[in-house]
């Protein structure tokens, strides 16, 4: 296992600089990374390292939510609005939609199962925006109007309201049926999520201004509160939905709002974590990606993933309409809401393990909208923003 945890990060810190060098994301380097020492071409990882891939690739989202938090103002995301809520669950809607048009006639499947795989397709990746979104934040590009803060908000919610339709779909198509309980659950889990964290984060702070500690302590302490939250969603599962994820950012955003100097070097502290947890989870996203499914729909994939991309920047052009937002900075959000990569890394091998008749396209379609949408979006973020955001 430490083996295997030295080429990852040897190899992807290496093939990060190089595509850094070559003006490209370092992630598309260490997604690479993963692609070469996973079980599909090089197969040098341990299993140990394998089993828990999920665990740890959760762990780095932790990090990166909580380092979000400790950045996003209340008082920011008020102004943002109606847009922010939007957000959370247009986009993902008019993908899963545009999926369901274009994936019947190229794939030859049922609506259902074009459903399942729009519901695949539709989650953004927090791990791929949220760190830029912060980097936004701290350049002062797109504050104004808020634009990072509403992307910021819209990436985390709408994961979970995803996360509830593919559920819903595969029930279905396993032969169970869908319940409106399983719509209800999406704004409970939302709303426990953030009342959790905002009562988790004002503990925290009423007990570090008691009593005193190294802020390394600190952020142990944090960080083991969040982890905890994970468990109660884990644990509560099937009784009340939680989202621990939204609990996390909801905790980080309390103690900014409440202990704005504390939430600062906390900040500087998760930025250094971020540093390692960044290349376990886009080199363990890369050992994921078996590049034989890609092999064998090629075209025909990269022209579903490509079309349902197009559906949902459409709908993030609709939850524009009506702000202040000029056609530069609308063109921005567009671009910042397509990467795809954890979610799809998570959930996109769960309906050939169950069975199902469509499993196999649905991973191939899964690891396509990685190798696609990651790229591009964290390319057009990353060479647009300071031409499309006013400083």
């Amino acid at each position: 296992m430490l083996t295997s945890l030295a080429y990852i990060f040897l190899l992807g810190l290496l093939l990060g600089w190089v595509f850094h060098k070559l003006r490209l994301p370092s992630l598309v380097g260490m997604i690479m990374a993963g692609i070469l020492l996973g079980p599909y071409v090089l197969n040098v990882l341990d299993e140990t390292i394998l089993g828990i891939s999920s665990q740890l690739r959760q762990l780095a989202l932790v990090i990166i939510l909580t380092r979000a938090g400790l950045s996003l103002n209340i008082g920011d995301l008020k102004i943002v609005g109606r847009p922010a809520i939007l957000m959370c669950f247009v986009p993902a809607t008019l993908e899963i939609f545009g999926t369901v048009l274009i994936a019947p006639k190229l794939f030859h499947v049922t609506v259902l199962e074009a459903a399942i795989m729009g519901s695949v397709l539709a989650a953004v990746s927090p791990a791929v925006i949220v760190p830029r979104m912060i980097k936004l934040i701290d350049e002062g590009y797109g504050t104004k109007q808020s634009i990072p803060q509403m992307i910021l908000a819209g990436a985390s919610v709408d994961d979970v309201f995803v996360i509830v339709l593919f559920t819903a779909f595969t029930s279905l198509a396993a032969g169970g049926n869908i319940s409106a309980m399983q719509f209800v659950q999406i704004p409970i889990s939302i709303i426990l999520g953030i009342l959790l964290g905002l009562g988790i984060g004002f503990g925290l702070v009423k007990y570090f201004k008691v009593f005193h500690m190294r802020d390394s302590v600190k952020v142990l302490i944090i960080l083991s509160a969040s982890f905890l939250m994970l468990e109660c969603e884990t644990r509560l599962e099937g009784i009340i939905p939680i989202s621990g994820l939204i609990a996390i950012m909801s905790m980080g955003i309390m103690i900014k709002q409440l202990y704005g100097d504390l939430a600062t070097r906390m900040s500087n502290k998760y930025n250094r974590l971020w540093v390692a947890a960044e290349v376990i989870l886009f080199v363990l996203v890369g050992a994921m990606v078996n590049l034989k499914y890609v092999k064998v729909a090629g075209i025909v994939a990269a022209s579903i993933v490509v079309g349902a991309m197009v559906f949902r920047m459409i709908g993030v052009f609709i939850c524009m309409l009506g702000t202040k937002l000029t056609n530069k900075e609308r063109l921005f959000c567009m671009f910042a809401y397509t990467p795809k990569a954890t979610v799809q890394a998570a959930i996109g091998g769960m309906p050939l393990a169950m069975g199902l008749a469509c499993g196999e396209k649905v991973l191939t379609l899964a690891v396509s909208s990685i190798l696609i949408t990651a790229p591009f979006g964290a390319i057009c973020m990353d060479r647009s923003y300071k031409k499309l955001l006013a400083k």
